[in-house]
């Protein structure tokens, strides 16, 4: 298995910008897709963003397209999620996770990060 920490979640006013970061370590990074979930206070946990293998696909939630951009850094062992544009509905905690190919379903995904909170304040 591949052990993932996510983290660069903070308290950030409407309109500003974070990059979370998902390090991996375990197994070979490269041999993995990366999805980011989050879960907003009280509600399931949805569907961010994923990214292939070799980074050439791309998927990404409606609520977030042309706002958030989802990469990753092979040689670093490290994805990431830039975080354009917030807005206080994308309060939640966010969860990376990696699985062998991508997906837009939580529970196709078989490694998870610990989750890291990001606040938006209007």
């Amino acid at each position: 298995q591949v052990q993932l920490v996510d983290s660069g979640g903070g308290l950030v006013q409407a309109g500003g910008s974070l990059r979370l970061s998902c390090v991996a370590s375990g197994r070979t990074f490269s041999n993995y897709a990366v999805g980011w979930f989050r879960q907003p206070p009280g509600k399931e946990r949805e569907f961010v963003a994923a990214i292939s293998r070799n980074g050439g696909i791309t998927y990404y939630a409606d609520s977030v397209k042309g706002r958030f951009t989802i990469s990753r850094d092979n040689a670093y062992n490290t994805g990431y999620l830039q975080m354009n544009g917030l807005k206080p509905d994308d309060t939640a905690v966010y969860y990376c996770a990696s699985r062998s190919v991508p997906s837009t379903n939580s529970y196709d995904y078989d490694n998870w990060g610990q989750g890291t909170q990001v606040t938006v304040s209007s």
